[in-house]
């Protein structure tokens, strides 16, 4: 059965970095699509990005945009992002997905998020003013 476990979440101050890791296990890194996705309290669940099993398809939606950097290393079977310059609205759970299919797209992270067939616990991130 396909596992994703995320870490990495930590309370920092605004402006800050963190680096999330999802280590998967159950299936290979090149022959699914990952994305990542937050929770706020109180909110619906949103996409943030996502990486093809390619690794050579990545989309942001725009308020991580120049901010945020997914990357992948399939022989450590892990997916990473890398959040830089945080702000208090990048609080929430972070999650990581699994999709049994190459397909990664904005849209797909703002309107499909059903395609994604497993999910990981989630990681807290939270950012303080």
């Amino acid at each position: 059965q396909p596992q994703l476990v995320e870490s990495g979440g930590d309370l920092v101050q605004s402006g800050g970095s963190l680096r999330l890791s999802c280590a998967v296990s159950g299936f290979s890194l090149r022959h699914y699509s990952i994305g990542w996705f937050r929770q706020a309290p109180g909110k619906e669940r949103e996409g943030v990005s996502c990486i093809s099993n390619s690794g050579t398809n990545i989309h942001y939606i725009d308020s991580v945009k120049g901010r945020f950097t997914i990357s992948k290393d399939n022989a450590k079977n892990t997916v990473y992002l890398e959040m830089n310059s945080l702000k208090p609205e990048d609080t929430g759970v972070y999650y990581c997905a699994a999709d049994p299919s190459n397909y990664c797209s904005t849209y797909v992270l703002i309107h499909e998020q059903d395609v994604y067939d497993y999910w990981g616990q989630g990681t807290q991130v939270t950012v303080s003013s």
